[in-house]
């Protein structure tokens, strides 16, 4: 499982350092082949396996309903396949790069089984925003999950 964060830098070319313990999941489940593709505020990088799952979720969608195709479109459609280099780095391609408003800091954000890459600034952002919400928004969570919180 991808867990925590971690702050890395984009080189010149776009290509972004795997962090040891995000290679080693890799390494112990998948394959070195990562999917990335983009979200509204960051990027996706899912190992090849869980973006198969995804796929064939989503395979029976060939037509309608119109918000299903507009979400394959915009998630499906920009999905890249970044294998891992020999040094643990990935290269991002330059249109997602400018999508996710990435630029040299960068922070690499675990969600079980993918992980996020977000500007730094942009996740600050957003980190101050669920903080601020947090109560209401955990509240939230465990009433949907049915657990106490």
């Amino acid at each position: 499982m991808f867990r925590g964060r971690s702050a890395h830098v984009l080189d010149a070319k776009g290509r972004l350092s795997i962090p040891a313990r995000f290679r080693d999941v890799l390494k112990a489940g998948y394959d070195n082949k990562l999917i990335v593709t983009n979200l509204p505020s960051c990027l996706a990088a899912y190992p090849f396996e869980e973006w198969r799952k995804i796929e064939e979720q989503f395979a029976a969608y060939s037509f309608g309903p119109a918000h299903i195709i507009s979400f394959k479109r915009y998630f499906l459609g920009a999905a890249v396949e970044c294998p891992v280099d020999a040094q643990g780095r990935i290269l991002i391609p330059a249109v997602l790069r400018k999508e996710a408003g990435l630029n040299r800091e960068v922070v690499l954000s675990g969600m079980l089984n993918f992980f996020e890459i977000w500007s730094k600034e942009r996740l600050d952002e957003e980190l101050a925003s669920t903080r601020d919400k947090f109560e209401q928004i955990s509240t939230d969570i465990f009433a949907e999950m049915g657990a106490g919180g």
